[in-house]
């Protein structure tokens, strides 16, 4: 008797054989009902790891990554939706055309599975350093993008509930939310250490990893162990796992799964909060801190973990401390004190030089079109990111440093002509604003235009897989800009 993976392999070698051409064959993929199959699977893993039925999400897991919607996704994903789609591994092949998607999709999962080495490149940092950055192949890619399928909702079925990265349905601001709840009260805790995991992707231990990741561990291995290619050199890769690589935040997140719960079984009142490698830790004095410190130490290096003394801070909540590009502060107000958040200084001014970079270095020779286009992103993007702070002073100055680069590039552009004959050029009336840098086909995005709008921290304790109906209406209710859709939940 055949089993369903038999069934499946069975189906989809059918379809290579009957199919006119293999192009067809992507085309006609239904992707909703694709999409529909798969999260009903996804669904049924999460609910039975949750219940402690372990065997049977095995099981299901071991259906999923072999069924033949759950590859096409997984191909989809990696030659299609991801931005790395026209950047190649080791072996050089990408997968561009119909025909070569589908016989990726017939090929996936099939015989033992052996990875080929990464491609390590190295990209600059904010602070100088360089960050190594391994690029697997085409058909590793698909496989991780596979198997993340089935991982993911084990990874939400287990996870911390104030852990906001890498996770569908929450994010940075979900993360701001938390630690305002937590500290907005001038009854609550005042001190906060502030987290940081030295080298967190490339120092995780592959022992315990094996040990402690519920996945074909023979699959685990390949993804872990595959070594990478630097300068024309292969090295082993004896511990973490690669940046770059599409299962690498899960498995990320399932190693950090633990601290939250943890802290808060040895300590009372104290909370954790936590951004992919970042934690930010609430606490009642600078001992307490620095048992918790001791208590995260020990847990981390169970895991191959360390925690970065450089970057590993204990504050108090008067002198305020940034995290994920806010600025958290309690400022004194007729005799109450009032946690204001806004845009971190950081933050800020790494914004009024990518402006300044844009307009004055890049955009020397460009015309007023040009420089419109490429600055609304930019400029809009980063007023969305922090719309949910106390940002409208900072908006404003924002604006007002905008203005004075423009004019300046204007300036520079006509030396012979004067203030006004600029002016004129670019500044247009449009309504009741004059000063409206603009062409007839386009206008720019400007921060003093952007509505401050209060974010609704998503439930920690919902899981995305289970409380479908919940996390659908929590997108459906977002009032972004037009066109904004949530991604991460929509496969």
């Amino acid at each position: 008797m055949m089993s369903t993976a038999d069934t499946s392999t069975a189906s989809i070698d059918e379809r290579s054989a009957d199919a006119p051409s293999l192009s067809r064959q992507w085309n006609s993929i239904d992707w909703k009902e694709a999409e529909k199959n798969v999260r009903h699977i996804q669904g049924r893993i999460s609910k039975a790891y949750s219940e402690g039925r372990t065997s049977l999400a095995k099981r299901l897991s071991y259906l999923l990554v072999n069924s033949f919607h759950a590859k096409a996704l997984a191909v989809r994903r990696v030659s299609v939706q991801n931005k790395g789609k026209h950047t190649p591994g080791v072996d050089g092949e990408l997968w561009q055309s119909a025909k070569s998607r589908m016989e990726a999709v017939n090929s996936l999962n099939k015989g033992k599975y052996r990875s080929k080495p990464l491609r390590r490149i190295y990209i600059p940092k904010r602070n100088g350093k360089l960050r190594p950055l391994s690029i697997p192949t085409m058909y590793d890619r698909a496989m991780q993008a596979l198997y993340a399928l089935a991982l993911d909702p084990i990874q939400e079925a287990t996870a911390d509930p104030n852990s906001y990265g890498f996770r569908i349905g929450r994010s940075c601001q979900d993360a701001k939310g938390q630690i305002q709840l937590m500290m907005a009260s001038s009854k609550r805790p005042e001190w906060v250490l502030e987290g940081d995991i030295k080298g967190c992707f490339d120092n995780f231990s592959h022992e315990w990893m094996m040990d402690n990741i519920p996945m074909d561990k023979h699959v685990l291995k390949e993804f872990i162990k595959a070594g990478f290619v630097f300068q024309g050199q292969m090295f082993p890769s004896e511990k973490g796992s690669p940046q770059g690589g599409v299962i690498s935040p899960i498995l990320a997140n399932m190693t950090l799964n633990g601290m939250e719960r943890l802290v808060k079984s040895n300590f009372k009142g104290v909370n954790l909060t936590r951004f992919a490698d970042d934690f930010v830790v609430t606490l009642h004095s600078p001992e307490e801190a620095e048992a918790v410190k001791k208590l995260l130490s020990i847990f981390l290096k169970e895991r191959g973990l360390e925690l970065s003394e450089e970057k590993t801070l204990v504050t108090h909540i008067g002198d305020g401390f940034d995290f994920l590009g806010w600025n958290f502060r309690k400022h004194r107000n007729q005799g109450r004190k009032i946690l204001i958040i806004r845009p971190s200084n950081k933050s800020l001014q790494s914004m009024k030089a990518s402006i300044k970079e844009t307009v004055l270095v890049k955009g020397k020779a460009k015309g007023q079109d040009e420089l419109i286009r490429e600055l609304n992103p930019k400029i809009r993007g980063w007023c969305n990111y922090h719309k949910s702070a106390m940002s409208s002073r900072t908006f404003c100055y924002l604006d007002t440093c905008l203005f004075q680069t423009l004019y300046r590039w204007g300036l520079r552009k006509h030396r012979k002509k004067g203030k006004r004959w600029v002016k004129d050029r670019y500044w247009h009336q449009r309504g009741s604003r004059k000063w409206t840098f603009c062409s007839d086909k386009e206008e720019l995005f400007r921060p003093i235009d952007v509505k401050i709008k209060r974010h609704v921290k998503v439930i920690g304790t919902k899981n995305p897989y289970i409380d479908t109906e919940y996390f659908l209406n929590k997108q459906k209710n977002r009032k972004y800009e037009r066109g904004y859709r949530d991604k991460s939940f929509a496969m």
